[in-house]
């Protein structure tokens, strides 16, 4: 299952009694800006036990179209990148053991 931004801002506020709702989702639509931002400017964001985001540069290539098959020119570009960090990894490191397909 997928959590996407509404629902983490329903289930942060539903364990925070003393924040409201929307300072919650003001807090979290910030913190979300501010990562996009930093990784923009080419900073890199470190927060310690959960990981590290970084930008990492991918060269041109030749790729295809999934659909036609045609040959597909893809140029220079930035992708953001995430490396967990070490006590996060040991966190979720046996979760895959518990998904049901």
């Amino acid at each position: 299952m997928a959590i996407n931004k509404k629902q983490l801002v329903d289930l942060i506020s539903s364990n925070q009694d003393q924040l409201s709702h929307k300072d919650v989702e003001l807090s979290v639509k910030a913190i979300f800006e501010s990562m996009s931002d930093s990784l923009k400017n080419g900073d890199r964001i470190e927060i310690r036990g959960f990981g590290s985001f970084a930008l990492r540069f991918r060269k041109s290539r030749t790729g295809r179209n999934p659909k036609s098959g045609e040959s597909v020119n893809i140029q220079n570009r930035y992708v953001p990148h995430f490396k967990p960090g070490k006590d996060f990894r040991e966190s979720v490191k046996d979760a895959g053991n518990k998904i049901v397909t």
